[in-house]
């Protein structure tokens, strides 16, 4: 584990890669990976142990970056990416064991990589230091959802808990129902968010691409 780096120390582009919250991705995506080769024949293997491993840790890679000083973009990317593969991965094999609902899995996965993707590009470009930073007017739902961590957290948990309760009935887990149905609310909200996101982050290059050629113009 990478010691806490001190001011005065200079960091190499590879001590980025030992970071404390780094190595917690990597064993999410480690026990990500892993669930794969189990969630055919092994269920409680899979959401017992490994899938939730990779999303619970998730919890603790940002507290780590903040205590340690030691949030870099790398990170951030790492955390997104790994969040994206986690929940489309899950759905990939929900449409095996659904397939009369592909079309609704589909569009799940699509909906959740493009408002993810445009968004954390529109940030990056307008040169927020974070895609969970929101700008000066951004819509408050927004605000809520990336701003108050614990609200994150549980609009996120909650998403996941409704695929997981999906999967897990499929093999005759009866009380997963329950689960789908007081997870539900939450996962419909955070589909409403993502497709806010998606036209927020759409308005942002728009106008970004206004401003370019504009200024473009004068010049010429």
């Amino acid at each position: 584990m990478a010691p806490v780096t001190q001011l005065s120390d200079p960091v190499k582009p590879g001590d980025i890669f030992t970071f404390i919250p780094n190595l917690i991705g990597y064993g999410r995506v480690i026990t990500l990976v892993l669930s794969f080769f189990t969630m055919k024949n092994h269920p409680f293997i899979t959401m017992g142990l490994l899938y939730n491993i990779s999303c619970l840790l998730d919890a603790f890679d940002g507290y780590y970056a903040r205590k340690y000083n030691q949030s870099t973009s790398f990170g951030a990317v790492l955390d997104m990416v790994t969040d994206r593969c986690s929940t489309c991965s899950l759905i990939v094999f929900l449409s095996v064991l659904y397939p009369q609902y592909y079309i609704a899995w589909q569009a799940l996965i699509s909906l959740d990589l493009a408002s993810h993707y445009v968004h954390m590009y529109a940030q990056i470009t307008s040169g927020s230091s974070s895609h969970k930073k929101m700008r000066e007017g951004a819509n408050w739902l927004l605000k809520l959802y990336y701003e108050n961590r614990t609200f994150l957290f549980l609009v996120c948990a909650f998403n996941e808990l409704f695929y997981i309760a999906i999967y897990l009935y499929s093999f005759d887990a009866a009380w997963a129902y329950w689960i789908i149905v007081v997870s539900t609310p939450v996962w419909f909200f955070k589909q409403i968010c993502n497709v806010i996101q998606l036209v927020n982050a759409c308005q942002i290059l728009a106008e970004l691409d206004a401003k370019k050629i504009n200024s473009e113009r004068k010049s010429t």
